[in-house]
């Protein structure tokens, strides 16, 4: 790693305003890979400085110029390709394949395709007499969560600089190292001082110094429903904009004339991916009760076939869980649903058979379960699914809503009319039907306790954006 230590404020590297180590751990050895620094108040108020002193001139750049800039960012990216996989790899455990197609390829795509927005975006339009305007929104906090460390960066920071926005960055704590490779890359192609800024730390100290800055215009965040609470309330103080993108709880409705062969092993992949540490996993299988047979052999057969391992050895399905604490979490809930005495179909608890150390969790499918158990409620973030069963197509639809969450929601039909109209009534801000691929361009984002706003695509770009009205604009 070429640098680990310090924090990247005002285009430069520069040292803590004081000294907490905190080691940066890989989850598959268990072992400290690197030793990063904690933030402070402190500072978060020099970057905040950076950022503001920052804004004006680069609000101002034109369209060409930002173009430009992300035309070099892209080039740097794919130079570092490989560098920001393997680092993804070693400190979340996720296995080669996956930290390339999906974890460094999406956050590429997102840098991408905002470019591509930014190319053909009206940033002005008249409103009869009135010119309405699109500006940046202002000096805005990042504060991402560990489980996709490039991606959800990247789906902030890009529209936040085509916007025009300077930014304040806090990575997670637990895997930063991607976060400073890509800092290297920013920096590699000429983003001007003060524009990108990153410190990390954790929540209380760095976390919450960004939410409450009085010089901050906007908060985005990912993580957790709670974490995202606690933001939005010191954010108030200071009327700032806050983005949520929060928990999930994802309901996965296998209608009757769905073909099980294709649906049910889909819906058991989808809801482990990432090792199941994925806020739209579909971790709620819902089946026709008179099917749930043949459902259960289909999924109990494509999780056994799933391989747990070495997050470098080609045959490896699923790494180990991201870290400690979210392996006791995953072992905790896995040991809740047992106690619940929801069906154990196949895993359970303790580590997958051969691996003695890591955070490796076994995939676990419980059937049985009902609304009411915890299992069925709470978001877990591992590989544990819940298949539960309906009675018809009214009742699949109540219980996929019976839930405080909205992130994302699944249909499978061999009739896509049919799909589409249960789409209309799930409430979520994202349904995916009949295996549809994740879109980088649609907008992404919850109902309910899962958040508010909107990423990705045109959506993205805008909630980076304040809107202006110029009265009798056309009269002069």
């Amino acid at each position: 790693m070429a640098q680990s230590s310090g924090f990247y404020i005002d285009g430069q590297w520069v040292p803590p305003s004081r000294r907490q180590p905190a080691a940066v751990i890989n989850p598959a050895t268990e072992e400290a890979i690197d030793t990063i620094d904690l933030g402070s108040e402190a500072d978060v108020d020099r970057a905040v400085a950076a950022a503001k002193h920052a804004f004006t001139s680069f609000s101002n750049t034109s369209r060409e110029q930002r173009i430009a800039l992300f035309d070099r960012i892209i080039d740097g990216y794919q130079a570092r390709f490989d560098d920001l996989a393997d680092t993804i790899t070693r400190e979340i455990g996720a296995p080669t394949w996956f930290s390339r197609e999906v974890q460094t390829g999406m956050a590429l795509r997102h840098f991408i395709h905002t470019r591509d927005v930014l190319k053909d975006y009206s940033f002005e339009y008249m409103m009869g007499t009135s010119l309405v305007r699109r500006e940046a929104f202002g000096v805005c906090g990042l504060i991402t969560a560990w489980n996709w460390p490039l991606l959800l960066i990247a789906s902030k920071l890009a529209p936040a600089l085509a916007a025009g926005c300077t930014v304040i960055l806090k990575p997670s704590e637990l895997s930063p190292l991607s976060a400073i490779v890509l800092a290297e890359v920013l920096h590699d192609a000429g983003v001007p001082p003060g524009v990108f800024n990153m410190v990390m730390g954790d929540g209380p100290t760095v976390g919450d110094a960004i939410s409450c800055h009085p010089d901050i215009d906007l908060i985005s965040f990912t993580g957790s429903t709670r974490a995202g609470i606690q933001i939005a309330k010191a954010a108030a103080d200071t009327v700032k904009r806050v983005h949520q993108e929060l928990g999930g709880k994802s309901a996965n409705i296998i209608l009757p004339d769905a073909d099980l062969s294709v649906a049910v092993p889909d819906g058991v992949r989808r809801a482990f991916i990432n090792s199941g540490q994925s806020c739209i996993a579909p971790t709620r299988m819902l089946i026709q009760r008179d099917q749930m047979d043949a459902a259960l052999r289909i999924a109990k057969e494509t999780a056994e076939a799933m391989t747990v391992g070495e997050p470098t050895a080609a045959t490896t399905r699923l790494g180990p869980l991201a870290n400690a604490a979210q392996y006791g979490r995953v072992q905790d809930m896995i040991g809740l649903g047992i106690a619940e005495e929801a069906t154990l179909l196949c895993g359970g608890l303790g580590r997958p058979e051969g691996l003695q150390g890591g955070y490796y969790a076994r995939p676990t499918i419980f059937s049985g379960v009902t609304r009411d158990m915890r299992i069925a409620k709470e978001e877990i973030f591992g590989p544990v699914l819940s298949i539960m069963a309906y009675e018809d197509e009214e009742d699949a639809i109540e219980l996929a809503n019976a839930t405080v969450y909205g992130l994302a929601a699944y249909v499978f039909s061999s009739d896509r009319v049919r799909a589409h109209e249960v789409a209309k009534r799930l409430r979520a801000g994202r349904v995916f039907v009949n295996g549809a691929p994740t879109d980088v361009i649609a907008p992404f984002g919850g109902y309910k306790q899962s958040g508010n706003g909107r990423e990705s695509g045109v959506f993205g770009l805008e909630e980076f954006l304040e809107v202006k009205a110029v009265l009798g604009y056309e009269s002069q």
